[in-house]
């Protein structure tokens, strides 16, 4: 798989996502559901915690990811919904961390949203991948 990133401006490369990228080569697409911050048995954790409740998001994702023989470096695009997009920022650092830690900044968007399926999560991440 070959990535191109796409920036006709730069301003979102500081904030840890390029604005597209063309993939090229591909073989495989991974289109994963929503991941939220339930233990492996699908109950809600960290009620009321919002860091704890991103990084078990990604925890998830990246679970997804790795069943499918992936990791976060084949994210080629990522949707993130939260109950507040406020709070949310204020954690985005360290999420963005793990992500340039992989190497990548996924084309992606953030929604408010007024709720998520279980009212105690505060975030769902949504991702395609490519390998």
């Amino acid at each position: 798989m070959e990535r191109t990133t796409i920036n006709p401006v730069t301003w979102s490369i500081e904030l840890g996502f390029n604005q597209g990228e063309v993939v090229s080569g591909q073989t495989r697409t991974l289109y994963c559901s929503g991941q939220t911050a339930v233990n492996a048995d699908g109950r809600p954790e960290h009620e009321g915690d919002m860091a704890a409740q991103l990084a078990l998001a990604l925890d998830n994702l990246e679970a997804v990811l790795a069943a499918a023989d992936m990791t976060l470096a084949n994210l080629v695009r990522l949707t993130v919904y939260t109950t507040d997009v406020d709070l949310l920022l204020r954690h985005y650092g360290g999420f963005t961390a793990r992500l340039g830690a992989a190497g990548v900044a996924p084309p992606s968007s953030m929604l408010g949203v007024t709720r998520l399926a279980v009212p105690s999560l505060m975030v769902e991440l949504e991702g395609t991948a490519v390998a």
